[in-house]
């Protein structure tokens, strides 16, 4: 059935669920190789592996991308090419989350720099406490994906029960950082 590549290409521009686990159940294992084989775990390998679909995905809706490798060739140098920048990311920023900067505040000057850092801290706690499909969730937000994309991807029953959840994770996770003794303290 998927033998044929542009039938692959043409079945993803479509979001069609059974070509996604299909890519999943044929792609994933190489991606997941490479992850597991450069310091990464299961998690990093499956968040690299949805962003390397996104990616793809996106190529393939707005800049209507033409292959001249097999899908699962540009997929894993994706993947790879993903995977060395969050690794390069790590390395810069010792673990620093995407999203941060909705928490950074206008702070300016050297004094702040101590605060930043805490604060920093504080989110990364408390996010990290959140379910994996919130964290998967507001990735996707802050990757700004759009919102119909990621209820697709999440396999979630619409556009606007995906805003609901967004919504929802976003206020778990404020009010966490907001309760905690030490974000009171700044």
């Amino acid at each position: 059935m998927y033998k044929d590549g542009e039938l692959i290409i043409e079945n993803l521009k479509k979001q069609d669920s059974d070509t996604l686990d299909f890519i999943y159940k044929m792609f994933y294992p190489s991606v997941r190789n490479l992850v597991m084989r450069n310091s990464g775990n299961e998690a990093d390998a499956e968040d690299i592996f949805q962003e390397s679909i996104i990616v793809v995905y996106r190529k393939l809706k707005y800049e209507n991308l033409r292959l001249s490798c097999s899908l699962s060739t540009y997929l894993y140098s994706i993947a790879k090419r993903l995977w060395l920048k969050e690794l390069e990311r790590k390395k810069l920023s010792k673990g620093r989350l995407e999203g941060w900067e909705a928490f950074e505040g206008d702070d300016t000057g050297d004094s702040t720099v101590g605060r930043k850092d805490v604060r920093y801290q504080i989110y990364q706690e408390h996010f990290l406490q959140l379910s994996e499909q919130c964290q998967k969730l507001l990735r996707l937000f802050y990757q700004k994906l759009p919102i119909k994309d990621i209820a697709k991807l999440m396999g979630l029953s619409s556009e606007k029960y995906a805003k609901k959840r967004k919504y929802q994770c976003k206020e778990n996770l404020i009010n966490r950082i907001k309760s905690d003794p030490r974000f009171q303290d700044l």
